[in-house]
């Protein structure tokens, strides 16, 4: 939810913040951060709850369908043959990669420039001054 905001506009919030708020600014923020640890205990207790009702350890993270399914429908072998396949896509499109790398590497090699004769043999250009504009008359 922030995590596109800079210093400044944080910077920014606690001023508004301490100008609506005033000196109750301490007050509201310890309000705030107490019903924020009961939420999450509550959240907790639900997770606690939801666990003992149905049998089995349960975190949040297992209520997202794909966990869900993963967990609790397939079994182990099932999730290996599907993916076996996948796997070896995966092994294979990385070794065709690490094959192009490699090559792009020895292809760099060849041409560069410290090494290549042509290259070290032409005299070096000296950098030009940096012109001065008279900015009066621009």
């Amino acid at each position: 939810m922030f995590e596109n905001l800079n210093w400044w506009e944080i910077g920014a919030l606690l001023m508004l913040a301490l100008l609506i708020f005033g000196e109750r600014l301490p007050k509201v923020i310890g309000d705030g951060l107490r019903m924020l640890r009961g939420l999450r205990a509550m959240a907790q207790n639900a997770t606690t709850d939801l666990s003992r009702e149905l049998g089995t350890d349960i975190q949040l993270e297992d209520l997202h369908p794909k966990a869900f399914i993963r967990k609790h429908i397939l079994s182990e072998e099932d999730e290996a043959a599907i993916r076996k396949p996948l796997q070896t896509l995966y092994d294979d499109v990385k070794g065709d990669l690490n094959g192009v790398k490699t090559e792009l590497n020895e292809v760099a090699s060849a041409v560069d420039i410290k090494k290549a004769p042509e290259k070290a043999a032409a005299p070096v250009e000296a950098p030009r001054p940096a012109q001065r504009y008279d900015l009066d008359a621009t």
